[in-house]
This record gives structure tokens, C-alpha cells and sequence, in this order.
């Protein structure tokens, strides 16, 4: 039987390492049965452990990609990652919500990589809450969070967030609950996921990946929160697979094995 899977777009930088970034993306997409399509916002200069340098991708430039692509194929979710600046990312998206129809976007808000290099050093807080009222979901960690906000508290910013865009507060940061992560829906409505794997450690990339698994269970029609729930246990069976900082990319069917 022919199988048709669902188009998923990410918009990420470019890690040779291929722990974070569009790479992890495209493997996460496949193994949650899409077919991912990417656009490089960014090249780095990085491994797993080792941040050197960015080459950032102009606007047009991204545009241009972009282009290529809807010439070809049609995507109704996009995962954006890596970008600049706030500006380039508003800019982006009212390309995208002008061009596309029925289009629902998450964005993973990336201001520093796991491996040290900070991207963004201050938010304006004005244009996040006009940004974030064009996506449909972003899903920062506890770090991020505090930062995203008019708060110095990660829930209190998430769920002052969630009055304009689903919020998926990622705790692998959170030192007295680590692991539990909570979704902050625009109904007000707040849902837990727990870690359902034990002996998990750190990887690279785990943002990212996480990010891509709900896109694709999204894209494959299931409701947000089941979506997050499928996510969930995907990245937590990435971060137990092995000890190292780059993690395995198992099937769906293979959480278990």
C-alpha cells in the first residue's frame, strides 16, 4: 500500500554535526513518518560540544529558498529554529502567512546554543507579543522562557505567552523537576508531560528535536495535545539512547526495543 505523508518545512541552521539544527530536524521528521523539507537560516561553525562561528542567511535569502520549494510541494506546518534577530523572524513570517494559506507555524526559540554561543541578548518584548500572535505554538526551555516574557519566572512568562500562541515549556533545564514539561494551551487549559524513559543524559539538539517530532505528529492531524504527548516520548527515548551528546534516532515503533 502506498504510503503519502504529510510535507513538514524547517527553517534552521545548518550544525555538522548534525546533533541540532535542520539536520536533527529532517531525521526527526522521517522518523515520526513525514517527509521533512528544510531552508538553511544559518550556517555554523559548531560540534557537539564546541561552538566557533555563525553565518547568518538574509531574509531574501531565505525567501529565495522558500521559493523553490512551494514551486513543488505544499506544507500547511513549518518549525522555525535558528534565526538572527526578532525583526528577521516577523519578517519572515508575514512572508510566510502571505504566501501560504491554512499555515500554522512553531517556533523553537533558540537565544543560545547548548554548547555556549549566545545568539540574543535582549528581546523586545513589543514584537515577541506581535509575533506571537501570528504562530501557533513555541516551545522554549525553562532558560529560555525567563527571558521571553515580562517576568523573571518561566511559567508565569509561558502562561503570559499563551494569551497569544500555544506554550510548551520544555523543563530538561528545570532543577527540581527535570524532565517535566507543561503545555500552556490559548484556552488556559494546562496539560504535564513527564519524562517515560529513565537513564536519560544530555544531548545536543534536544530542542530541536522535540520541536520537529510535534510538528510532524501535527502535520500527521493529530490535536496539539496528543502531539506534544507523541512528541514527548520521542525525544525521551532520543535522550536515553545512548550516554553521549549526540543522540540515536529510533523509529516510533522502536520506543520500547
Amino acid at each position: 500500500m502506498k504510503e503519502n505523508r504529510p510535507y513538514v518545512l524547517s527553517i534552521a541552521g545548518f550544525d555538522p554535526s548534525a546533533g541540532a539544527g535542520i539536520l536533527a530536524d529532517i531525521k526527526t521528521i522521517e522518523n515520526n513518518e513525514a517527509y521533512g523539507l528544510g531552508v538553511i537560516s544559518a550556517l555554523t561553525y559548531q560540534n557537539d560540544n564546541a561552538f566557533e562561528k555563525v553565518e547568518w542567511m538574509s531574509v531574501s535569502q531565505i525567501i529565495e529558498q522558500l521559493e523553490v520549494l512551494q514551486k513543488r510541494f505544499s506544507f500547511e506546518y513549518i518549525k522555525i529554529g535558528l534565526i538572527q534577530n526578532l525583526e528577521i523572524l516577523n519578517q519572515l513570517i508575514s512572508y510566510l502567512i502571505s504566501h501560504i494559506s491554512y499555515l500554522k507555524i512553531i517556533w523553537d526559540p533558540i537565544l543560545k546554543a547548548s554548547a555556549g554561543f549566545e545568539f540574543h541578548k535582549k528581546v523586545n518584548l513589543k514584537l515577541l507579543e506581535d509575533i506571537c500572535k501570528q504562530l501557533y505554538l513555541i516551545t522554549p526551555n525553562i532558560n529560555e522562557a525567563c527571558e521571553l516574557g515580562r517576568f523573571n519566572n518561566a511559567q508565569q512568562n509561558a502562561e503570559y505567552l499563551s494569551s497569544f500562541c500555544n506554550v510548551y515549556l520544555k523543563g530538561g533545564h528545570d532543577e527540581e523537576n527535570t524532565g517535566r514539561d507543561i503545555l500552556f494551551l490559548k484556552n488556559k487549559k494546562q496539560l504535564v508531560f513527564e519524562a517515560s524513559q529513565k537513564n536519560i543524559s544530555p544531548k545536543h539538539g534536544s530542542g530541536c528535536v522535540l520541536s520537529s517530532a510535534i510538528t510532524a505528529n501535527l502535520a500527521k492531524g493529530m490535536n496539539i495535545e496528543n502531539a506534544c504527548a507523541e512528541g514527548k516520548k520521542y525525544v525521551s527515548a532520543f535522550l536515553a539512547s545512548n550516554d553521549s551528546l549526540l543522540g540515536y534516532h529510533k523509529t516510533r515503533h522502536n520506543f520500547t526495543n
